[in-house]
């Protein structure tokens, strides 16, 4: 009855289509126009972004620009972070629509009792002050036919922010809470547990987040403030604060023909984490970064050469074990050459490296099913080679092919945890139901660290055979050579992606695709062994999770000027294939609704 019903809706809508399912305020569009040269410099999507204005960027900040551009290809977006989730994939519209609208509100429904709710709404206050409000909600009830207990998820973000513009800058200010409620329901081993156990995981977030850009680059370049509150479902709590500074003086003269920029990066980054249950760690986490550098250039060919100098002190403790403490300076080197033969010909190649800290809320962006229980560690790259070319080709063909070496410490990775957290062993038969708890049953991963070395391949290309028509492509190989552990975890060797993009019927049918190959990759787990004694646990170290291959279409189709319907299809090949050992993701999606915009 509920496939008919589905149906219905399709038949319903007819041709139809879709914007993003992630709201994006005032995204920057990416307009081909073959008599202007191109504007140099990355593009960024974010939430809150501050509107582009005409005449912006300036000259100094195209350069500036320019100079962070090693593995993303001139005014094309890097490589889709994409992770088919378990209720959500991702939405591929395109939007090369000049009159682009941020005021909308948005209604979907599809398969797997996904439902989707989404709206943006912003205005001037003042000829200089822009403020406005994000909401985000989507919710599924997830696989009931592959588990008997619950795999519903929902998921919402809720915002608001402000874009103020003076003579001198630009500040843009934002503020959100958001939450994520789901369960660990990828149960691998032992006896299932009832369908009426509680599974249940809840993460909110609070975050504020500042910015402000100084158009002159004098003295002052750019301000950046970021800040989160996390909690979580099991008392776990991480407050995170950085503060970035960067000063510079910018095109001073060396000699004839040869000018210069001189910049320094001060960078103050805090986190404190705290989990209460199990070895109940703590984790706190400070460093402080200055980044001194000078670039000189010629035309579009520079040099760059600087450093960073790092401090970190770290402290790290649990119930089970004595607080142990960590004081450190580094020196990072930092070197950067780009060769411009010509626009299509850009060869460059470099060295950089760096202390990443690795938290509680990042790591749950990439896995959601983590214990909340973990040691937080930072991973140092040493140093980190690279080379690589790029170009564009009459601006119908850009890419961008490099290699890097690097030598990592305390690089992360996921592993999965013990079949059950019991106090010893149950040799008896009792019921391992009675009184364990949500994260107990061989569902839950840890973050471990190793070190080593990984030599990486990216390549990225973008092409416009027609005005109306883009088609980009990516890969990613990476090898780990680790000093400790067998095999590497959740990390593929390959990756690749493929998408187009294409308006017609005078750009009110907008229509997307975009495929991801993902190769194999290696996790551990855990079995019940059947010799003396009884319960106890023999583990693999080299299990294998399928690689998939996730296809995906949307269209969007504009009956009126403030009315348009949608669809999307995410993992359309059906395959319920899996991001971590136990989580099968959702089979063939199918999301249709409307929009209004105003």
């Amino acid at each position: 009855m509920n496939k008919l019903k589905y149906i219905a809706v399709l038949a319903f809508l007819g041709t139809v289509g879709i914007s993003e399912l992630g709201a994006q305020i005032k995204e920057e569009q990416l307009i081909l126009n073959r008599k202007r040269e191109p504007e140099v410099k990355k593009i960024e999507k974010k939430k809150t972004s501050v509107v582009q204005e005409k005449n912006y960027p300036p000259d100094s900040k195209k350069k500036e620009d320019s100079l962070h551009l090693k593995y993303d290809i001139v005014n094309v977006p890097p490589v889709s972070d994409f992770k088919t989730t378990e209720i959500q994939g991702e939405d591929i519209s395109p939007k090369f629509s000049n009159d682009y609208q941020s005021n909308y509100f948005r209604l979907g429904y599809g398969n797997y009792g996904k439902f989707l709710a989404d709206a943006n709404v912003s205005g001037k206050i003042q000829d200089n002050v822009e403020i406005g409000a994000d909401v985000h909600y989507l919710s599924t009830s997830g696989l009931k036919k592959e588990y008997d207990w619950s795999s519903k998820q929902n998921q919402a973000k809720i915002g608001g922010y402000a874009n103020i513009y003076t003579e001198k800058g630009k500040f843009n200010i934002d503020a959100n809470y958001a939450f994520n409620n789901y369960n660990y329901y990828g149960i691998y081993a032992l006896t299932p547990p009832s369908n009426d156990i509680d599974l249940e995981q809840k993460v909110n977030k609070f975050s504020v987040n500042g910015y402000y850009d100084h158009y002159s680059n004098d003295i002052l370049n750019n301000v950046r403030v970021k800040s989160y509150f996390l909690s979580d479902h099991f008392g776990a709590s991480e407050n995170y604060a950085n503060a970035e500074l960067n000063l510079s003086k910018h095109d001073f003269a060396v000699t004839d023909g040869v000018t210069a920029n001189g910049d320094l990066g001060i960078n103050l980054e805090i986190v404190n984490s705290k989990f209460d249950i199990l070895n109940q760690n703590t984790n706190n986490q400070f460093n402080f970064t200055l980044s001194p550098k000078v670039t000189f250039y010629k035309g579009d060919s520079y040099l760059l050469i600087g450093s960073d100098f790092s401090f970190l002190n770290s402290k790290n403790s649990s119930d089970v074990a004595e607080e142990s403490k960590n004081n450190k300076f580094y020196w990072f080197p930092k070197a950067e050459v780009l060769v411009a033969a010509a626009d299509e010909f850009k060869f460059y190649g470099g060295i950089d490296g760096g202390l990443k800290l690795n938290t509680y809320g990042n790591l749950l962006d990439e896995n959601p099913f983590l214990i909340s229980d973990l040691v937080l560690t930072p991973t140092e790259t040493k140093y980190h080679f690279y080379f690589g070319l790029k170009g564009d080709v009459d601006q119908t063909f850009k890419y961008d092919v490099n290699a890097g070496f690097s030598k990592v410490n305390n690089a992360q990775f996921f592993v999965s945890n013990p079949l059950f957290y019991l106090p010893t062993p149950n040799p008896l038969g009792v019921d391992l139901n009675l009184g364990r708890n949500g994260y107990d049953y061989a569902n839950t991963f840890s973050s471990i660290y190793d070190n080593g070395t990984l030599m990486e391949v990216k390549g990225d290309l973008q092409v416009f055979p027609m005005e109306n028509l883009t088609v980009d492509a990516g890969l990613h190989f990476m090898k780990y050579k680790l000093d400790n552990l067998e095999e590497v975890y959740y990390k593929p060797l390959f990756q690749f992606n493929l998408g187009a993009k294409y308006t017609m019927l005078e750009k009110k049918l907008n229509l997307g695709f975009k495929a991801y190959f993902v190769t194999d990759r290696t996790a551990n787990s855990y079995s019940v062994g059947t010799t003396f004694p009884a319960f106890s646990m023999q583990e693999n170290v080299n299990e294998k999770v399928g690689g998939y291959a996730d296809i995906n279409l949307s269209a969007e189709y504009e009956i009126h000027k403030n009315f348009s319907i949608f669809a999307l299809g995410n993992n359309l090949l059906g395959a319920k294939y899996q991001n971590y050992l136990g989580y099968k993701v959702l089979g063939a999606q199918v999301v249709g609704g409307v929009k209004i915009t105003f």
